[in-house]
């Protein structure tokens, strides 16, 4: 008996049935979610892993379109789309690129533009930049019928994948497609929120509506969010969410391979950090690009030892700091011997990452008097407003800056219990 290639991969994604899918629901403030089904013993099952496994039955008779990244993959590291490509159950038409790329070819800042992928001939279309009606003639133009989002995010609001997810989500409204969400881990968990909320006229790309700057939410979650409260008009909405997935659980519980999502994310320990030391991008001091420890290591010609004795002094939980000097290859700095701090996360789940990223911006100004922020006040689009940066220069300590932004912080958390899907 003859084999084809599709065949042979079709069954290999066959796995145990779910309940059958939801009906797709019209365009309204109500969502369809594929209901859980029991865990699995050890690991979480992805969103993906739970839509296959039902054999896409969700997808049947549809156009699809995929918006992904390299991270979009199975726990044998094969890439959704080769998967779904090879299979005859998913009419798979079209392929949507965040930055860096559907393949992950472009650094920060481009992505691939518009292409035929040669390992499946699907076309690739570009949505780095386009947001609004320009994004929906894209979805248009591509012949989808349904767009499937399947991008591991990192937990941080501004970073940028939650606002591809956002603007596609905004943009499949405009041009009458529905909105599948394949969930995955926050690799960083989902315990609590913390940071300032974006104050709206301070929105970017790095940050649209008013959430957290630690939001504590998966990407499923998110969409629900920003159905129910940011977009003009509800797109309809499907999430297909994991099973045995906890709110307390770090990435390495997932049992899922990492991918960087982005050039500079290049671990879990990467994540971990980023939602405080990010915060470095809105000074003239490194943020480690251009080493093998970005967002690890901070630092800038002319720092040495006084910093990292300062910040270990400031005693924050979970956290200690050496000194460190660093030449990165690129960026900041590039081929000069910069000193700063590396850090070193302990206990995981006393840290504080976005309070840890105060202290280190407080305690590098007090120390070094060449500390200057980005002339653009970067930091003001990063911290989501000026305050941050106000306080700082009148000379704040950690905990007044940190104090500043709990009434608001209270009342994203309020909003955001209303759509959390896993305890």
């Amino acid at each position: 008996m003859h084999l084809s290639r599709r065949s042979v991969l079709a069954a290999a994604t066959a796995g145990a049935a779910l309940p059958a899918a939801p009906a797709l629901l019209a365009a309204s403030r109500a969502t369809a979610t594929l209901p859980a089904a029991p865990a699995a013993a050890e690991h979480p099952r992805t969103g993906f892993e739970r839509l296959s496994a039902d054999g896409y039955r969700l997808l049947d008779g549809r156009r699809v379109g995929v918006v992904t990244n390299p991270t979009g993959i199975t726990r044998d590291a094969r890439h959704i789309v080769d998967v779904m490509h090879a299979d005859p159950r998913v009419r798979l038409t079209a392929v949507f690129g965040p930055e860096h790329g559907f393949r992950g070819t472009a650094q920060a800042g481009g992505s691939e533009g518009r292409y035929d992928d040669p390992a499946t001939g699907l076309p690739v279309f570009d949505t780095y930049l386009k947001s609004g009606q320009p994004l929906a003639d894209v979805f248009t133009a591509s012949g989808v019928d349904t767009v499937v989002f399947d991008i591991q995010d990192v937990g941080a609001r501004f970073y940028t994948y939650i606002w591809t997810l956002y603007d596609c989500m905004e943009a499949a409204r405009l041009a009458g497609k529905s909105f599948v969400v394949l969930d995955r881990p926050n690799p960083v968990t989902g315990r609590s929120a913390q940071g300032p909320v974006l104050h709206r006229e301070f929105a970017t790309f790095v940050g649209r509506q008013p959430i957290a700057q630690a939001h504590g939410m998966t990407v499923a979650e998110l969409a629900l969010l920003f159905n129910g409260e940011f977009l003009d008009g509800a797109v309809r909405l499907e999430t297909v969410r994991m099973t045995g997935w906890k709110r307390d659980r770090f990435y390495d519980a997932s049992g899922l391979p990492w991918v960087p999502p982005s050039p500079n994310m290049p671990t879990p320990d990467t994540a971990l950090v980023y939602s405080g030391t990010c915060l470095f991008e809105g000074t003239n001091l490194s943020e480690g690009r251009g080493t093998t420890r970005p967002f690890e290591l901070l630092g800038a010609e002319g720092i040495d030892g006084r910093w990292a004795a300062e910040a270990n002094g400031a005693g924050l939980p979970g956290v200690r700091f050496r000194e460190a000097y660093f030449a990165p290859t690129f960026s900041k700095f590039q081929g000069k011997t910069a000193g700063g701090v590396q850090i070193h996360v302990h206990d995981r789940a006393a840290f504080d990452p976005v309070r840890t990223g105060i202290a280190l911006l407080v305690t590098a100004r007090k120390v070094w008097d060449g500390f200057a922020w980005r002339p653009d006040d970067w930091i003001d689009k990063l911290t989501g407003s000026s305050r941050v940066r106000t306080m700082i220069d009148a000379g704040a300590g950690t905990d007044e800056v940190v104090g500043a932004w709990q009434d608001e912080l209270a009342a994203f958390r309020k909003v955001r219990g209303k759509y959390l899907l896993y305890r």
